[in-house]
């Protein structure tokens, strides 16, 4: 059985080196201290750590931490959606050519998921169709908002469409914080901020009645869901006894929680037994999150840390989700 993990990032050598040459233009910095180098993201400093971007580097540490394949994608600090349309659309052709080429040096152990310049949604369409034509990526990442809208804004759903149509599945993952209040302090903004910012896409995606409208599209979300496995109750019963849920769909929450996938990545295993029991083994997959420090140490070993977890629902979270999801052949996953 192989370790596959859906949540890992990079940042590919081409972007670092478009970044220092021109930081204006990308709106961010390549910045050296101490014989290191950071990225100067809206004033938030994250280390430039070689498993970003070497991928010799991110091998060893799968090597080391017990890891097959790995579905890489960029991480939040270059998501660009801040830029200008045309700057944002070379930052995404760099990050999806810099992946490719990463993969392509290692295809037996990593797979690529594109990145899309969501600012512009025609852009957005016409480098996905690229991509998946000449990377033939499967994946596509997106962030839970774009500077500020929802992803189930009608702005974006065009592109949501193509990426079903082409049999893609999109990861979703927070990259700022858009509640205001408090979320300053303790590094609130990761460890709450986050996981509200997905709770806050599912349930637009869902009394929005864009999944009604894109009835095929598959939605893997980070950090265990945000709150959403653990709070769906309140979702239901809320739609079933309020107006507002039901001005835009009829589909309860409870029939639209299995379209969407999660990583077990909620750092108790308690947590991930509820998640498991909730939406089933064939809907979760292993995140690392690597290489940022909220990942965990050990990621196979906390999927074994799970109580109660049977060989079948460790098969399905280690590897068969993850080919269901990625289009691979597997005995038992769906086509």
């Amino acid at each position: 059985m192989s370790t596959i993990d859906l949540h890992n990032h990079v940042i590919p050598p081409a972007i670092v080196e478009a970044i220092e040459r021109d930081p204006l233009r990308f709106g961010t910095s390549i910045e050296r201290k101490d014989g290191k180098r950071y990225f100067n993201s809206h004033g938030r400093m994250t280390e430039l750590l070689s498993t970003f971007y070497d991928v010799d580097a991110k091998l060893e540490w799968m090597d080391r931490k017990g890891l097959d394949i790995a579905g890489i994608s960029v991480g939040p600090p270059i998501y660009f959606y801040w830029l200008s349309p045309d700057a944002g659309l070379e930052a995404a052709r760099l990050a999806n050519d810099g992946i490719a080429q990463m993969v392509a040096g290692r295809p037996d152990r990593l797979r690529g998921m594109a990145h899309l310049p969501m600012q512009d949604p025609d852009a957005a369409i016409a480098e996905l169709e690229r991509v998946v034509k000449e990377h033939k990526f499967k994946a596509v990442e997106l962030g839970t908002s774009i500077e500020g809208r929802p992803l189930a804004d009608a702005r974006f759903r065009k592109v949501l469409r193509t990426i079903e149509q082409l049999g893609c599945f999109v990861f979703a993952h927070p990259y700022q914080c858009l509640a205001e209040g408090w979320m300053d302090d303790y590094y609130l903004r990761n460890f709450i901020g986050f996981p509200l910012d997905t709770t806050m896409m599912v349930a637009h995606l869902m009394f929005s009645g864009a999944l009604d409208d894109l009835k095929k599209l598959r939605i893997l979300c980070a950090h265990g869901g945000g709150y959403v496995p653990y709070q769906i109750g309140r979702f239901v019963h809320g739609f079933n006894v309020r107006p507002e849920p039901k001005m835009k769909t009829k589909t309860s929450p409870r029939d639209l929680l299995r379209r969407f996938y999660f990583d077990a990545l909620t750092h108790d295993p308690l947590a991930a037994r509820h998640l498991i029991n909730r939406v089933g083994a064939d809907r979760v997959v292993i995140g690392t999150d690597h290489p940022f420090d909220m990942g965990p140490e050990d990621p196979v070993g906390a999927i074994d840390a799970i109580p109660d977890l049977t060989a079948s629902e460790r098969e399905w979270v280690c590897e068969l989700t993850a080919k269901d999801l990625l289009g691979e052949d597997s005995e038992y996953t769906t086509k």
